[in-house]
């Protein structure tokens, strides 16, 4: 399968292009770039045939099939929609879209084109929280309660490589999203109650950067989520599972119980990288003409109750 990663240069599209390496029979014949990039001796360095900074360029070549896109976040839902039209499967990172209704059209587009479209909610698959996932399917596990953290140290416009960026990051709709969409996930329910508070905006940034969260879903699940662009100290997302039985916490691809014993994760995937995973069923999921888990009609829920969030912000 010959694919065209686009972003390629960015933070996540490093992290894809590393991926789609341990994946046997998967060929990226087209990067794109934006901006500063210099595409093409990127694209040079890797030994990929084709760069252009013009993903019009890539969706026209005949070979390419499908495309990731690691690109900023505003362009997310019109390059996805651009993808499909083009007759190309796409995998987006997250989020799809930084509001409902442009998440709502690419869902419409995806239903019109019949073509693979899947978002990039990690979280889905990584090992640590497909453990969970499995008990909970097996009728082990009940959430009661997840308590979330996620905290960055970001008061300049900066990427996850410290690098600067063309656009600006938001709690909610990115970061927010990995949470909202797992514990809906994970629980098989929609919150029926949310709540949210956000610190001052940025002078400069103009965004929050200080978020709390709270989630309840009709069961009576609970989520419970802190997060900061100001956290001096240990960054990332660590998520606390309080079930019926056992406490386990996840970070990353890693999970330990609520004694902080480290769990075996080996037989639970084929990998570690959530990244490498995610990917791997995408390329499935065109191969078998079906639909992947975390396609954009999946996530929508997730976008859903995002926008519920931001309307309770405004209150």
């Amino acid at each position: 399968m010959k694919i065209c990663v686009a972003g390629a240069a960015g933070a996540f599209g490093v992290k894809h292009l590393d991926a789609i390496a341990a994946i046997d029979g998967i060929e990226v014949v087209s990067v794109v770039g934006g901006g500063p990039d210099d595409i093409e001796g990127f694209a040079r360095q890797r030994g990929i045939p084709h760069a252009t900074k013009d993903l019009a360029e890539s969706l026209a070549r005949p070979d390419v099939e499908a495309v990731i896109l690691a690109t900023p976040t505003p362009v997310h839902a019109s390059q996805a929609i651009q993808c499909l039209r083009a007759g190309k499967h796409v995998m987006v990172e997250i989020p799809m879209a930084d509001s409902l209704a442009d998440a709502e059209r690419l869902v419409q587009v995806q239903k019109e084109t019949g073509l693979v479209a899947m978002a990039g909610h990690t979280r889905r698959f990584n090992p640590s929280h497909q453990w969970i996932h499995n008990r909970i399917q097996a009728g082990e596990l009940k959430i009661q309660q997840m308590d979330v953290q996620t905290y960055f140290f970001r008061r300049t416009n900066m990427n996850a490589l410290g690098q600067p960026r063309s656009w600006t990051d938001h709690l909610l709709w990115h970061h927010a999203c990995h949470t909202v969409d797992l514990f809906q996930y994970q629980t098989g329910e929609v919150a029926s109650r949310v709540q949210a508070l956000q610190g001052p905006p940025h002078p400069e940034l103009g965004i929050a950067m200080d978020m709390s969260i709270g989630l309840k879903t009709p069961s009576g699940a609970l989520c419970t989520l802190s997060l900061s662009f100001n956290n001096k100290g240990p960054l990332g997302t660590f998520f606390r599972y309080i079930c019926d039985n056992g406490t386990y916490i996840a970070r990353y691809d890693d999970l330990y119980d609520g004694n902080e014993a480290q769990i075996d994760l080996s037989g639970v995937t084929v990998s570690n990288n959530g990244i490498e995973l995610i990917d791997r069923a995408f390329f499935a999921a065109i191969r078998e003409g079906r639909e992947p888990n975390a396609s954009v009609a999946q996530c929508l829920p997730a976008m859903r109750t995002l926008d519920r969030l931001e309307r309770a912000l405004a209150d």
